[in-house]
C-alpha cells in the first residue's frame, strides 16, 4: 500500500512540476532560487529523481552534475542571466556557437554574465533545460552553505584557496593538484577518493582543471545572489519563443524540405518507408560492407565486428569512406537548416549496387527510405505530423505513399538490463489517460538466435527522463500496466500516425508500424542510470540487430 501511495504522490509532484513550468514559460521569466522558482525546487527535492542522485542530501551530487553539464552550454555556471530564445538570427551574428556535449542545441554567450539557449524542439526541450538548471542551482547553494553558512561570517579557508586558484588561473603540478583535491573534498562533502575519480571526467584539452572552475563559479554565484538580491540568477523567455511554442514552425519547414527533395529526385510517389533512428546504422547496414571490403571480418566471426570498428572514435576516416560511397549509390543527405536539429537521409534503394541483398527491385517498386534522426519528446509529434501531410507545391497537392513507419530508439528498461531489446505492444502517456495500442510488425520471434534478451510489453512515454523516481517506476512495472520500459517519443509518434491514418486520411490505414528499443539504462538499478554513462560498443549489437530486422521486413514485403 505504501508503494502505491508513494507512486501516487510522485505522479502528483510531476504534474505540479509541469504545470509550474508551463506557467513560468507563459509568464516569460522567473528567478530559480527566488519565490517564483520555489515550486520547481520543492518538486525536485520531493521527487528525488534517480538521474540527480543525492540532490536532496547535503553532499554535492557528482554524477548528476556531470550529466547535467554535458547537456548545458559550457560556461553556464558563470552566468547569472539565462535567456531561452527561438531561432532569432544569432547563428548569423558574430557570437560563437556553443553546442553542449550531449544535446543538439545552439547556445551563445554574449558577455560574462549572459547565456542564450536556442530552443527549437518544443516544450520537452524547455522542461529539460529548466529541470537541469534547477538541479544545478540547488547544488550551487549546497556549495554556498558549506563555504559560508552564515552570510556575516568569513568564507572558510578552503574556499579562499579555491578562489585564489581559479581567479589567478593557476596551472598546478601533480603535487599542487592533490592539495586542490583535498580542499575540494572538504568544500563538497565528498571523499578524496571520489574527487580523484571524478576530477578528470570534467577536464577538456584546453582546461584540465575545469572541475575546480565549475565548483568555484557555482558557489560564487550562489553567494552573490544570497548577499545581493539584485544579483539573483534569472531565466527569461523571449517573446518569439513564447509565440512559437506549439505552432509547428520548425517542423513544417523541416518536412517541406524533405518533400521538396523527394519531388526533385522523382521519389515522391515511390513506396516510402520512414525510419526514426540514428544517422549511421541504416547507412552502414546497407553500404559499409561494399565500401570497406578490406575491413569485412572473415566468415564465422562476430557479425557486427565491422560496425564496432566504425563506432570507435579513431575511425573517422573509415566512416567518411562509407558516407562517400553511400552518396554515389543512392543516399541523399539533408542537413537540417530548419532549426529542428533533425538531419535526414533519403536512400533510393533502386541505386544500391546490383548484387546487394536489398537490390532486387526495379526503379518503380524499389523502396525509398527516409531515415530521420532522433526527435526529442513532444517534437516527435510535430515532425511526424508534418511529414505525413500531403505536399502542396504550386497548384498541385501530392499525397505521400507511406508504406511503413519504423521507430528505433534507446530507452530505459524496467524488467531487464542494459543492452536488452524491448518490443512494445502499446504506449501509455505518463500523467494522462492517453494510451496507444498498436499492431507491431516486429515480434520477439524475429530476434530468436540473436543472443540478445528480448522483452515484450507496454511502454510508458514519460514527460522527461530526468524526473523519474523509483516509486513511480516500480508502480508502472508492478501494476496491471505491466510496463517494461520508458522513453520520451513513442506516444507522440503514434498520436501523429493514428491521426494521419484514421482521422485526416493523409496516409493509408494499412500503414505498417514497427517499434523496437534497446535498453540504454535501468533507472531502478543503482549504477545503471543514464548518469552512469552510455553503453559504448556494447550498444552496437542491439542497435544493428534491430536495424537488420527492420530492413529485412521492408525489403521482404515492400508493398
Amino acid at each position: 500500500m505504501n508503494d502505491k501511495i508513494n507512486a501516487r504522490e510522485s505522479s502528483d509532484v510531476i504534474q505540479r512540476l509541469y504545470i509550474a513550468m508551463r506557467h513560468i514559460s507563459n509568464r516569460g521569466y522567473y528567478k530559480p532560487m527566488g519565490d517564483s522558482g520555489a515550486t520547481l525546487r520543492e518538486s525536485l527535492l520531493t521527487l528525488k529523481p534517480e538521474i540527480y542522485g543525492s540532490i536532496a542530501g547535503k553532499q554535492v551530487e557528482l554524477k548528476g552534475l556531470k550529466y547535467v553539464l554535458d547537456r548545458l552550454p559550457e560556461g553556464i555556471e558563470e552566468c547569472t542571466d539565462i535567456n531561452l530564445i527561438a531561432d532569432e538570427g544569432y547563428r548569423d551574428g558574430d557570437f560563437p556557437v556553443i553546442i553542449p556535449a550531449k544535446r543538439r542545441r545552439n547556445c551563445y554567450r554574449t558577455d560574462s554574465r549572459r547565456m542564450l539557449i536556442e530552443v527549437t524542439r518544443g516544450r520537452s526541450e524547455i522542461y529539460d533545460i529548466l529541470t537541469h538548471l534547477t538541479f544545478l542551482y540547488i547544488e550551487s547553494h549546497k556549495i554556498k552553505n558549506k563555504v559560508r553558512p552564515d552570510k556575516d561570517a568569513p568564507a572558510i579557508k578552503e574556499w579562499k584557496y579555491l578562489e585564489d586558484f581559479v581567479l589567478n588561473n593557476r596551472k598546478p603540478g601533480e603535487k599542487e593538484r592533490k592539495v586542490l583535491l583535498v580542499n575540494l573534498s572538504l568544500i563538497l562533502g565528498r571523499t578524496y577518493r571520489e574527487l580523484r575519480e571524478t576530477y578528470g571526467n570534467f577536464s577538456t584539452g584546453e582546461q584540465p582543471d575545469r572541475f575546480a572552475h565549475i565548483i568555484y563559479w557555482l558557489g560564487k554565484r550562489a553567494i552573490d545572489e544570497t548577499e545581493n538580491p539584485e544579483l539573483k540568477r534569472i531565466i527569461n523567455f523571449s517573446d518569439k519563443l513564447i509565440d512559437s511554442i506549439g505552432h509547428h514552425i520548425y517542423g513544417e519547414k523541416w518536412a517541406n524540405k524533405i518533400k521538396k527533395v523527394l519531388l526533385t529526385h522523382k521519389l515522391l510517389h515511390r513506396p516510402l518507408h520512414i525510419i526514426s533512428a540514428n544517422m549511421h546504422s541504416v547507412m552502414n547496414m546497407i553500404y559499409a560492407g561494399e565500401a570497406l571490403k578490406e575491413q569485412v571480418p572473415a566468415p564465422g566471426s562476430d557479425p557486427f565486428a565491422l560496425f564496432k570498428i566504425l563506432s570507435e572514435d579513431e575511425n573517422e576516416a573509415l566512416r567518411k569512406k562509407v558516407k562517400e560511397y553511400a552518396a554515389t549509390n543512392g543516399l541523399i543527405y539533408i542537413k537540417d537548416q530548419s532549426g529542428t536539429n533533425i538531419n535526414v537521409q533519403i536512400i533510393d534503394t533502386a541505386k544500391i549496387p546490383g548484387k546487394h541483398r536489398y537490390s532486387r527491385f526495379d526503379d518503380h517498386t524499389a523502396p525509398v527510405l527516409i531515415v530521420m534522426d532522433y526527435a526529442f519528446g513532444e517534437q516527435a509529434y510535430e515532425t511526424m505530423d508534418e511529414l505525413l501531410k500531403p505536399y502542396s507545391h504550386g497548384k498541385k497537392t501530392d499525397y505521400l505513399n507511406v508504406v511503413s513507419i519504423s521507430i528505433m530508439g534507446k530507452a530505459g528498461i524496467l524488467k531487464g538490463n542494459k543492452g536488452d531489446i524491448m518490443i512494445p505492444t502499446a504506449h501509455i502517456f505518463e500523467g494522462t489517460a492517453d494510451n496507444y495500442p498498436f499492431k507491431n510488425q516486429l515480434h520477439k520471434s524475429d530476434f530468436a538466435g540473436s543472443g540478445i534478451k528480448v522483452i515484450k510489453g507496454t511502454m510508458v512515454t514519460v514527460l522527461g527522463t530526468s524526473l523519474q523516481n523509483k516509486d513511480l517506476l516500480q508502480f508502472f512495472r508492478d501494476s496491471t500496466w505491466r510496463v517494461i520500459g520508458l522513453e520520451m517519443e513513442g506516444a507522440h509518434y503514434q498520436k501523429a500516425i493514428q491521426a494521419a491514418a484514421r482521422i485526416r486520411r493523409n496516409i493509408s490505414r494499412k500503414v505498417k508500424v514497427r517499434y523496437a528499443y534497446y535498453a540504454s539504462d535501468n533507472p531502478l538499478k543503482t549504477g545503471s542510470t543514464l548518469a552512469s554513462g552510455g553503453l559504448g560498443t556494447k550498444g552496437v549489437a542491439p542497435t544493428y540487430t534491430i536495424t537488420e530486422k527492420i530492413l529485412d521486413q521492408i525489403f521482404e514485403d515492400p508493398d
